[in-house]
Order: C-alpha cells, then structure tokens, then sequence
C-alpha cells in the first residue's frame, strides 16, 4: 500500500500496480515508461557510470514489469551502451519481445538483444536503412520526422499492428523523455534511489517552461521499497490538482 505516517516498509509494490496494464489493447496499446534515477535526478555520473544506482528491489521491479508486457523497447544509444538482455531473469515469468529503435541501422548483429532465444525480436528504423541482422529479426521501417527520428505516437501504432498490446519503454532517458513529451505514455514508473550524485546526467529532458503552471502534474502514489528506494506511479492520463 501507499506509504503514509506510521506505515511499514513494503517489500514490493502491490498487484494493482500492474493493473492498468491490462487496459492495453493491440489498436490502443498501454504504454509503461520506466526510469532509474538518484534522489538529486540523475542516471548516471559525468563519466557515464550507473551500475547500480538502484538497489535490487527496483530491479524486481523492472523485471516484474517486463514479465507483464508484451514488449520491451529501448533506443539504440542504451542498446550500444549497455548490450542488454532485456529478459526476465529476476521474477517468475516469460520474457517479452525484445524491440531496439535504431534509426540510422546502427546496432550490430551480434548485440545481446538479438540473440535467438524464442522471443521476439524487433527493429524499428527510418525507410531506406538497410544494415545487416540475424535470421529471424523482424525490420519495421517508419517515417523519420523533421528531426531525422521517429514519433513516438508512429512507433505506438506501428507496434499495435504487429500485435503489441502492452509496450514497456525502459531507456534510455532520451528515448523515455520523447516518448513522454509526445504524450505516448500512459505511465511512468519513476525509481528513486536515496543517494546524491551531484552532477551528471539528467533523467527527463523535456523542453523548458516558463512557469511552474505548464509543469506536467501527473497523479502519482509512492512506494517505499524494501532497500529504500522509492516507487513513484505517475498516471500521466490524469493530473493532479495544482496549486497551494
């Protein structure tokens, strides 16, 4: 439950937390963002380190919400960075399609992510990219936008057509941010760790404002995990009420 005034610590957040999920449906996919970050805001130091910022409870909980999708995305900056299995590993339960926005084709076949494992596996890339994959890698080409990327609402409804109905968007932080300053995501479940970087890289980059008014307020509940991080549940589909 909610942490409040005398509450105890909860081991793990409870079910209804995965509730919303089952809302998603293939022509209207439910779409989960997911974000690890330190209590000052950051996922990383300047020089890139972050294993582990968080502790082993939220990772539980990554895996916990990749065992209750049907796909899990990340950009290709964290694909090249991290070389990531993106499989359940840590909870019961089946691991979800594995699907890498690359743009400009620059993951290479031998990235962990593509190895065949009987999941389903999925590239996301502007029209006219052509670079090498292994067998049984499925390649989706999507309009690019000015910017030379892709919109998030595009990806949504092109992985609806191919049957996704609950996408989890884990990272990077850029990837996490465009998808929610496009209004793609139905949640954000934010992880914060109780320690103090000081400096390095941000979580959200969103773009700037000039008052507090146009701030994103989504309804959120807080959850205190077992090693003292804390689980914030934003419903981005709703907002709080504002003001003192």
């Amino acid at each position: 439950m909610p942490q409040g005034d005398g509450a105890a610590p909860a081991c793990a957040p409870p079910e209804a937390v995965f509730a919303p999920f089952a809302a998603g449906r293939p022509d209207a996919p439910f779409v989960v963002g997911q974000l690890g970050q330190s209590l000052d805001g950051r996922i990383a130091t300047v020089t890139g380190h972050s294993k582990y910022i968080n502790g082993t409870a939220a990772l539980d909980h990554l895996h916990a919400i990749r065992a209750r999708v049907d796909a899990v995305l990340v950009g290709v900056g964290t694909a090249l960075a991290d070389d990531p299995l993106l499989t359940v590993r840590r909870v019961p339960g089946r691991s979800p399609a594995r699907i890498v926005l690359d743009p400009g084709g620059r993951l290479p076949a031998a990235a962990a992510v593509w190895r065949a494992d009987g999941a389903r596996r999925i590239v996301l890339r502007r029209g006219g990219v052509e670079a090498p994959l292994p067998d049984g890698v499925e390649a989706v080409a999507l309009p690019a936008d000015d910017a030379g990327g892709v919109d998030p609402r595009t990806i949504v409804a092109a992985l609806g057509r191919l049957g996704i109905a609950r996408l989890l968007v884990e990272g990077g932080a850029d990837t996490v941010s465009r998808f929610l300053a496009a209004g793609a995501l139905d949640r954000l479940h934010v992880l914060v760790s109780p320690m103090l970087i000081g400096s390095g890289r941000p979580g959200l980059t969103l773009a700037p404002i000039d008052t507090v008014g146009e701030a994103l307020r989504p309804r959120a509940r807080a959850y205190l995990l077992a090693d003292g991080d804390v689980l914030f549940d934003c419903d981005l589909r709703s907002e709080a009420a504002g003001g003192a």
